[in-house]
């Protein structure tokens, strides 16, 4: 009988050892999200190394010159050279993240919100296509946009290699949304890129002194100021908080943030 119940336990010890390792391999450790940096494999190779999560609308600088992605409107007309850019790039990075594919009707603008989606017209020939914004450049004087492989054969002009274009604003994708809508659909998102002054809160204080110095400490941080808000707390108190400003769009103040040491705050507008 003893020697039944000394199996017995034997058997399950053995059992619950054997799902305990199981349990143990089938925890996944968490990955904050992936940040890109633009290297040799990425179209905007000559970004600052510095990583960000999808950099649409953070000032970026290349060769010395700081670009400031823009407001835009429906409607608005640009016109310019365009470039194409294929193979080299087909598969690595673009500036926001994803991964380029010289087959989808995507271009690369200095300025333009991400995913903001534009007809390009070849004033050679009269051709028409359209197009999702999805990287940065091209870097090139008199440049206005280097479209995908796809896009330049359908204006026809691979072969030139650069043409003048005409470029018009029709709207701007749904987040999340890789494929160009249906002009009846992009009348129904915002008819225009918001933007306006937000700011990221680095510090909140009931000592102005403690606001002060985190206030000196930051202030001109990439070419962002701080200002302290003095705030009556409905309890009669008084708090001073340290706000980072000067971001003139919410994604750029998540941009910032994302790649920054200031990742636990969080972002307030500036009215």
């Amino acid at each position: 009988m003893n020697k039944i119940f000394t199996l017995f336990l034997i058997f399950i010890v053995i059992v619950f050892s054997g799902c305990s390792t199981r349990g143990k391999k089938a925890y996944i450790k968490y990955s904050p999200p992936k940040t890109y940096s633009a290297d040799k494999n990425s179209h905007s190779q000559n970004m600052d190394k510095k990583s960000y999560s999808h950099p649409t609308m953070k000032p970026y600088t290349i060769r010395g010159i700081k670009y400031y992605p823009s407001i835009a409107h429906v409607g608005d007309k640009f016109s310019g050279i365009a470039s194409w850019y294929g193979p080299n790039f087909h598969g690595k990075l673009t500036s926001n993240g994803e991964t380029y594919n010289m087959h989808d009707m995507t271009a690369a603008h200095k300025t333009l919100p991400m995913n903001t989606i534009v007809k390009v017209t070849n004033k050679s020939n009269g051709l028409t296509t359209v197009v999702r914004i999805n990287d940065r450049g091209p870097f090139i004087a008199t440049r206005i946009i280097d479209l995908s492989n796809a896009a330049a054969h359908k204006i026809k002009m691979v072969g030139a290699g650069t043409v003048p274009v005409a470029i018009e604003i029709l709207g701007f994708q749904v987040r999340g949304k890789k494929t160009i809508s249906p002009k009846k659909q992009l009348k129904s998102v915002p008819q225009e890129a918001q933007m306006a002054n937000f700011a990221i809160q680095i510090g909140s204080f009931t000592n102005f002194n403690g606001a002060l110095k985190t206030q000196e400490l930051h202030d001109g941080l990439d070419g962002y100021k701080t200002i302290i808000k003095d705030i009556d707390n409905r309890d009669g108190s008084r708090s001073f908080k340290v706000w980072l400003s000067g971001f003139k769009s919410e994604q750029e103040a998540r941009d910032y943030k994302a790649g920054s040491i200031f990742q636990n705050s969080f972002i307030v507008r500036d009215n």
